[in-house]
């Protein structure tokens, strides 16, 4: 986990595409195999951390509460704490799911045909466009990005409901 929080991604994107085939002889059969490695296991890293991170943050007199109901260490984990540490990680969830859409840029420079590879394509192919097409760009990845948002707003909302403020 250390490895994946402590470099770079444009780093394991290579690493998955050209290192690791050549080392040990492993074929990911496409750059999109290795594109998706190494974005998932980079960003399930972080937010393995915000898992801990919020089981942790949970008060120890829930656990106090729960051991004293005789609850085993599954019920504690599944009906006192998990459903307190869950609303705890969801605005980092959808903060990393955004982050995440956004990171699918960097595939272009393991040879993906992704938006931003055509982009770069027409706009070296017309120079007066530049500025208008990563214009575009930006409001593709806001487009593309709002749902996420949404989504992740309303399930914000959704989890607070019956919790006392």
């Amino acid at each position: 986990m250390e490895i994946f929080r402590g470099t770079s991604l444009i780093v394991q994107l290579f690493w998955f595409y050209y290192a690791l085939p050549i080392l040990f002889d492993i074929d990911f059969g496409s750059n999109l195999t290795a594109g998706v490695l190494a974005i998932s296991l980079n960003y399930a890293a972080y937010m393995s951390e915000i898992v801990r991170g919020s089981i942790l943050s949970v008060d120890s007199g829930q656990t106090e509460a729960s051991v004293a109901l005789n609850m085993t260490r599954f019920q504690r984990m599944r009906f006192v704490i998990f459903p307190q540490a869950f609303r705890m990680m969801l605005p980092e969830f959808g903060n990393y799911l955004i982050q995440m859409l956004k990171a699918t840029s960097l595939v272009s420079l393991i040879g993906m045909h992704d938006i931003l590879y055509y982009g770069d394509r027409f706009s070296s192919s017309n120079i007066s466009m530049t500025a208008t097409v990563y214009i575009i760009l930006l409001l593709f990845y806001f487009i593309v990005a709002i749902p996420l948002i949404l989504l992740s707003r309303k399930m914000e909302a959704i989890s607070k409901k019956g919790v006392a403020t």
